[in-house]
């Protein structure tokens, strides 16, 4: 069940599963999504360790202040909620813009994560004026521009055809969220460059990409890779943006028997 809670000057939303006593995993949600993206996760997850999902800055259930934002905005919000809930080490686990917030989370609070998940994300996302395109298509047509663009780049093609009313979930959800939301992550992955930051990052790691993702490829979760010292990486094959949802059953063995480890 979601709920809010006040942290670093917003009304964030969140949901809470697992046992109580139980190590936390952090889940941070991708550009135009919400914690629904991570419900395929929840029973994995659950039986083992306390879930805490939340909706990241503008998104979901989360209030929408006016932009622009920076990432280490963002992970200050993500720290905040750990703090409001008296949560004081958690795992963290990334996807897309979630795993740029999670970089940023390693590097400026190394004692606050116990292990460090990646996945399809970057340290760098040019060029600026593709992210100027898309702030200036929803500050002109609102999220709902986005339904038919996104949805293609984060699944692909076959898994789109096999399953219509996944689609339009997420379509609700990126219409769910607020103009002021994506424009603000939207300027702050614009404006974003953690490569410099991946050598300084000593949390245990597993950088995760799918086979086929076009948004943020292989060849950009090799970057974190190689400059995260010892990180292991994980490819997984028939998946696009999104694997968590496309291919679960192995993204869900994959981030336990990371977590296992750590």
């Amino acid at each position: 069940m979601e709920q809010t809670i006040s942290a670093n000057g917003i009304r964030m939303c969140y949901q809470l599963d697992g046992p109580a006593d139980a190590p936390v995993v952090m889940l941070s949600n991708s550009l135009l999504t919400d914690t629904r993206m991570w419900d395929r996760q929840v029973e994995a997850l659950s039986a083992k360790y306390r879930l805490l999902r939340y909706d990241t800055r503008g998104h979901g259930g989360t209030e929408a202040t006016p932009g622009p934002y920076t990432i280490e905005l963002l992970a200050q919000d993500a720290i905040a909620l750990m703090d409001a809930l008296d949560i004081r080490r958690a795992h963290f686990v990334g996807l897309s813009m979630g795993g740029m917030i999670a970089q940023r989370v390693a590097h400026d609070h190394p004692d606050r994560i116990g292990a460090l998940v990646l996945c399809d994300t970057a340290c760098q996302l040019p060029p600026a004026s593709a992210w100027n395109d898309r702030i200036a298509l929803a500050q002109s047509k609102g999220t709902s521009a986005f339904i038919g663009p996104m949805t293609e780049r984060w699944l692909t093609a076959p898994y789109r055809a096999a399953h219509p009313e996944l689609l339009a979930k997420m379509g609700e959800i990126i219409a769910r969220t607020a103009v002021d939301g994506l424009v603000g992550c939207a300027s702050a992955i614009r404006d974003m460059n953690l490569c410099d930051l991946l050598g300084t990052i000593r949390t245990p790691t597993l950088v995760v990409v799918g086979e086929q993702d076009v948004g943020t490829p292989v060849a950009a979760a090799r970057v974190l890779h190689e400059g995260i010292r010892g990180s292991q990486l994980c490819i997984i094959p028939n998946a696009g943006h999104l694997p968590n949802i496309e291919q679960t059953a192995a993204f869900n063995a994959a981030l336990l028997g990371f977590l296992a480890a750590h």
